[in-house]
């Protein structure tokens, strides 16, 4: 991993535990504990709905849901996550060191989530604050209709990157494909660069902030008109 969490004090075995019963145990938590999960083996809904700052190391790869409606808990992932991984997360972080499937952080509304690999389709859909760093590249649709917060991408975007946006920034390091409706690349002014500069530092990813290119919504769409029936 390349940013450990933190060294888990307890540890906790699926191949022992119901999903439940971890949850509840991670929920119940006082601040500061720590805790490492052995076997996830692709399990749903793990460490869903934490609403303090804990910290929990996943050792292994996770299926659907992950650190959904985190509340300011500290999540690694070491390995891949299935879809919805951080769904309407609040605050905290939430970290993969791998892959991560569609929709990751969609609906978000703070905290930090980071995927170090490559995210599927639809990653940030709706974002409402969240920032989200990922160190490869982004599938179709990503930040569909984003409303608030960041998404930095340091590999490649697939078609219809923004569509639909309001006032989510997007950071794009690589090759965008065609744009979604009323996303436009604009200009990249130092205040920017600042803010990009502390979300990859925060993410610990190592990229030049100034290789990066800012989109952001045109404003156009904002109000359904007839008129622009055929751009949506």
């Amino acid at each position: 991993m390349k940013a450990a969490l933190a060294a888990a004090s307890e540890a906790l075995d699926l191949d022992r535990l119901e999903v439940r019963d971890l949850n509840r145990r991670l929920q119940g938590a006082e601040t500061g504990a720590a805790f490492e999960v052995l076997n996830p083996l692709g399990r749903h809904s793990l460490a869903v709905g934490l609403r303090r700052p804990v910290e929990v190391t996943l050792r292994g790869h996770v299926g659907y849901y992950c650190a959904g409606m985190n509340d300011g808990g500290r999540i690694a992932v070491a390995g891949n996550a299935g879809t919805g991984l951080a769904e309407n997360m609040m605050s905290g972080l939430v970290r993969v060191t791998g892959d991560a499937s569609q929709s990751a952080g969609a609906s978000g509304h703070g905290g930090l989530l980071v995927i170090e690999g490559n995210a599927a389709a639809r990653c940030g859909i709706s974002l409402k604050g969240l920032d989200i760093v990922v160190g490869g590249s982004v599938g179709h649709n990503s930040a569909f209709m984003a409303q608030a917060g960041t998404l930095t991408i340091c590999g490649d975007a697939e078609a219809g990157l923004g569509d639909s946006l309001y006032e989510t920034r997007i950071y794009l390091r690589g090759q965008a494909g065609e744009l979604g409706a009323d996303c436009v690349e604009k200009e990249m002014r130092p205040e920017h660069l600042a803010q990009l500069t502390d979300l990859l530092a925060r993410a610990g990813i190592a990229a030049d902030p100034a290789d990066f290119r800012r989109y952001g919504s045109a404003r156009e769409l904002y109000r359904f008109r007839v008129s622009n029936l055929g751009a949506y």
